[in-house]
């Protein structure tokens, strides 16, 4: 592996054989979410989500962006997730329309994302939650995914790391296809690591496939299928419960209110060579 180094923070670990160039990054530098780069995702699948908030996030001033368990207004634990761009089946619907004809476009509000990449080297760097009652997640979508049977231009999304236990890193998917009776995926690796420790969590994306890393070491490879489109960016946190029948967090997530998973940065690399 290679390094690259930023300043006072910490390097990135490179995948060796190839050559990068930054293309975007977030340090979380300062104390103030930067809102030019990250929305908060708020709803899924067409319906506001009752676990996530747009008030779980802070930058504590030292370059973390701190995701912790708060009650919301009831009194229920919720945690927050950023995206760079947005999913164009989650967005709520609103009635529509088609000229004096009551038909209803089963589709909400498009909306411009803020950052999408084909093909790269996506990077985090953070320390995962120590409590159970929630996960945290850092992976990759497409805007259109399951929006046609071909995933090389509908996209795909890809999981770079899901940690739905503390210290225990799930095996990295491949979802297409969306997420309904044409959902196929994929899945590779996962690991057990520290707790405590910060840990480095990388997807290589080329025309040849995926590649995970984690902590600068390879951890299962995706070779087909392999989106041809620009897909963005989400870290997310959620508690346990909400997805049930009865949609009511579960005790451990009660339990993890004031827990945080903390994440030092997020770089996206173009490979040149």
């Amino acid at each position: 592996m290679n390094t690259y180094g930023i300043e006072g923070h910490e390097p990135s670990i490179l995948p060796s054989g190839k050559k990068f160039k930054l293309v975007w990054a977030d340090e979380f530098d300062g104390t103030e979410l930067d809102r030019t780069k990250w929305d908060y995702r708020l709803s899924m699948m067409q319906k506001m989500h009752p676990a996530w908030s747009d008030k779980g996030v802070r930058l504590d001033g030292e370059g973390n962006c701190v995701f912790t368990v708060i009650e919301d207004e009831n009194g229920n634990p919720v945690s927050s997730q950023l995206q760079t761009g947005y999913n164009f089946m989650d967005q709520p619907l609103e009635k529509t329309a088609f000229y004096n004809d009551h038909l209803q476009w089963t589709v909400g509000k498009l909306r411009e994302d803020k950052f999408t990449k084909k093909y790269g080297y996506f990077e985090c760097r953070c320390r995962l939650q120590s409590k159970d009652g929630w996960w945290s997640a850092f992976w990759i979508q497409s805007p259109i995914i399951g929006a046609s049977l071909d995933p090389e231009k509908t996209g795909i999304e890809i999981d770079i790391m899901e940690c739905f236990k503390p210290g225990t890193i799930a095996g990295h998917n491949a979802f297409w296809g969306g997420y309904g009776l044409d959902r196929q995926y994929k899945r590779v690796g996962g690991k057990d690591v520290s707790r405590e420790a910060w840990h480095t969590f990388g997807l290589l994306w080329d025309e040849s496939g995926y590649t995970f890393y984690v902590d600068g070491e390879e951890d299962g490879r995706i070779t087909e299928p392999v989106s041809k489109t620009p897909q963005f960016i989400l870290i997310s946190t959620e508690v346990q419960g909400y997805r049930r029948e009865d949609h009511t967090p579960t005790k451990e997530a009660r339990a993890a209110v004031g827990d945080t998973f903390l994440v030092d940065y997020v770089r996206v690399f173009d490979i040149i060579e």
